[in-house]
C-alpha cells in the first residue's frame, strides 16, 4: 500500500513538471513573437508605394497624342517645296502640309516621314530621323493655312551598294505629329536605301510656312 501511495507521488509530481515546462515554451513563444518573430521566420518584404500624378503631353512629341484642336490627317494635303540647298552629299527640301479642310485646326511638333515605293507604300529603309534642337510650336492652321518642316535627304550614293540597297522611292509617307494616320506625298525624283541600318532622312519640327 505505501509503494503504491510512493508510485502515485512521483506520477503526479512529473505531470506537474510537465505542464510546468510546457506553460514555460508556451511564454517564451508569446514573448518572441511580441518581440518581432522567431529567428526563423522568413523576412516580409516591404514595398514602397507612390502616389499617381498626371503630367502634361512633352512639348513637341512625335507621338500619337494629340493636342487640342489637333489637325485631322485625312484634311491635310502634303507637297515638297524647294528648300535651303543642303550639304555636301545631302539635300534640304520643304515638307509642307496644308490645312485643306472648312475650319481651322492645329499642329505642333515633329512629323514622322519616310521613303515608300513599289507603287503600293511599302515603307523603304529606315524612317527620318528627328532633329529635337529645331523649335517646336504650335502651329495654328487656317483653312487654306499651311505649315512646313525642314526635311534633310542624304543622297543614297553616299554609301556602297551593298551596304544601301537603294531603290527608286515614290515619294513619302507622313504622319502629321500627334496621329496615327498618314498621308502619302509624291516624290519621284528621290533614292531610297533599303536596308534600315542607313539612314537618310533627318525632319526638323513644323512651323508656320513662310
Amino acid at each position: 500500500m505505501a509503494r503504491s501511495r510512493i508510485r502515485s507521488s512521483r506520477f503526479v509530481a512529473s505531470r506537474v513538471a510537465a505542464a510546468a515546462l510546457a506553460a514555460g515554451a508556451l511564454v517564451l513563444a508569446v514573448a518572441g513573437c511580441a518581440a518581432g518573430g522567431s529567428p526563423t521566420s522568413s523576412p516580409v518584404s516591404s514595398t514602397s508605394t507612390s502616389t499617381a500624378t498626371s503630367t502634361p503631353r512633352p512639348t513637341g512629341t512625335s507621338t500619337s497624342t494629340p493636342i487640342d484642336g489637333q489637325c485631322d490627317t485625312g484634311s491635310l494635303t502634303g507637297s515638297i517645296q524647294p528648300g535651303e540647298g543642303g550639304a555636301a552629299g545631302s539635300v534640304e527640301v520643304t515638307l509642307v502640309l496644308t490645312n485643306g479642310g472648312s475650319s481651322e485646326c492645329s499642329l505642333q511638333g515633329w512629323p514622322g516621314v519616310s521613303f515608300v515605293g513599289d507603287g503600293n507604300g511599302t515603307q523603304l529603309g529606315a524612317a527620318a530621323d528627328l532633329d529635337r534642337s529645331s523649335p517646336h510650336p504650335t502651329v495654328t492652321l487656317q483653312p487654306g493655312g499651311s505649315a512646313q518642316a525642314p526635311l534633310k535627304i542624304v543622297q543614297a550614293m553616299n554609301y556602297s551598294e551593298s551596304d544601301c540597297n537603294p531603290k527608286q522611292a515614290d515619294g513619302f509617307r507622313v504622319y502629321p505629329p500627334g496621329s496615327t494616320e498618314s498621308l502619302f506625298v509624291k516624290d519621284a525624283d528621290v533614292t531610297a536605301c533599303q536596308s534600315t541600318s542607313v539612314s537618310l532622312l533627318t525632319v526638323k519640327a513644323l512651323v508656320p510656312a513662310s
